[in-house]
């Protein structure tokens, strides 16, 4: 079966509110077995909502909705449901005595508009919310083919939809279904190549049409690919997914870093917790932005020591004793990202210290890639990298935050073998 979901307001339209109803539903028909094919946002505006329904019935089974069943002037959903399928609204007089009953408990006397959260269309089915004044409503719209399409609207707010799609909409679903049928997804997670790159060292895996499904995307920087397919159980999807993950760590390596909602600083402080070593970080122009992510690891503060974060050559001096060179040149910002690594590690009393040095300007006139530079000392040697960077001036930051997490990690990486 395929779905869709549908989101109602004008906060949404205008971009005043985040819409987080669309993706918690998306995951939880994809764990019953329902493929979304539609994300739809509209506004509180009676003809596009009736357009948006009777366009949904016609190339999907199953509709779920969020949004305009409050009290007010600009709540339509019930009216348009009512215009999709050609009836009129009607009083459910169980529905009213629930909503009396509410405010009466709330010591507070009932305004006439919510009476209007007590109509549904002629033929529908409430849909109860044991937290709020405004039930859902189950509905069938005639599609193509005289097969009719479930619409299933809730309330906007997610405590209350939440709750309503567990105790009603979730078992109605399932008993739509009949057999039992569910989806999966796997994350792996990569750095280190581009995204082309990556591709063309996956034989095949990224054909659509494949079983399992192989998606890859890009954010940040770090490339995930996206496993999905579907089965009788849970047991049953990750059971078929197993040679593909293998597949994918046999081709791709040491770029595979983590799975799910792993980034560069959990794998770290994995290999830190492994092998018990600690970390300092020294930064120029990233702000501490390494330092922050690798706080943020639950647990982290037995392995990472401390920051130093300098904004200037001489704050690189006061803090780390380290004296730049007037010239500038590739050699002397390798010679200052090497000893911001080493002063670092050797402040702190650490195992590792892992510098990344000052960003350089990117320009669209350069004639060359500016050089992003960053190293890692150990208690053996120092090892330091530069990477052109070609790329939009506000991912700079991110890029060579990465960049040198994950010049940590393949040291450390290396150092259990």
């Amino acid at each position: 079966m395929h779905a869709e979901v549908i989101s109602i307001g004008d906060e949404l339209t205008s971009g005043q509110r985040l819409d987080t109803n669309s993706q918690w539903l998306s995951t939880r028909l994809g764990e019953l077995g329902v493929s979304v094919l539609y994300h739809t946002t509209v506004a509180d505006n009676l003809d596009a909502n009736v357009q948006v329904f009777r366009q949904a019935a016609q190339r999907v089974d199953i509709v779920v909705a969020t949004g305009g069943l409050g009290p007010t002037a600009d709540d339509l959903t019930r009216d348009a449901l009512a215009a999709a399928a050609g009836v009129e609204l009607v009083l459910d007089p169980d529905a009213l005595a629930y909503i009396e009953s509410l405010f009466a408990r709330r010591k507070r006397p009932m305004p006439e508009r919510n009476k209007v959260q007590a109509m549904f269309p002629r033929g529908s089915r409430v849909i109860p919310n044991p937290a709020g004044t405004a039930p859902g409503i189950d509905l069938e719209l005639p599609g193509p083919n005289r097969k009719s399409t479930r619409i299933f609207a809730l309330p906007g707010v997610p405590a209350e939809m939440r709750e309503m799609w567990d105790q009603t909409v979730a078992p109605a679903i399932s008993a739509l279904l009949g057999s039992p049928r569910v989806i999966r997804h796997k994350q792996i997670k990569c750095f280190g190549v581009g995204e082309s790159d990556l591709e063309a060292m996956l034989p095949d895996l990224i054909r659509r049409g494949r079983e399992p499904q192989v998606g890859i995307t890009v954010h940040g920087a770090t490339i995930t690919l996206r496993i999905t397919t579907a089965g009788n159980t849970a047991e049953d999807c990750y059971r078929v997914m197993k040679p593909t993950i293998a597949t994918i760590h046999e081709c791709l390596g040491d770029l595979v870093f983590g799975e799910g909602d792993d980034e560069l600083e959990h794998a770290v402080m994995r290999l830190l917790h492994a092998q018990r070593k600690t970390l300092a970080t020294a930064e120029w122009g990233s702000g501490g932005m390494i330092s922050h992510w690798l706080a943020e690891v639950p647990a982290s503060a037995e392995h990472f020591l401390g920051g130093v974060v300098v904004r200037n050559s001489a704050a690189l001096t006061s803090l780390l004793g380290i004296q730049p060179s007037p010239a500038s040149s590739p050699q002397e910002a390798e010679r200052m990202v090497r000893e911001m690594a080493q002063a670092c590690r050797e402040k702190l009393g650490a195992d590792y210290g892992l510098a990344l040095g000052q960003l350089p300007t990117v320009g669209p006139q350069a004639a060359e890639p500016p050089l992003l530079y960053f190293a890692v000392a150990g208690p053996h040697k120092v090892s330091a990298k530069s990477s052109p960077y070609a790329g939009h001036p506000e991912i700079l930051k991110t890029r060579g935050g990465k960049q040198a997490l994950n010049l940590l990690r393949l040291t450390l990486l290396h150092a259990q073998e």
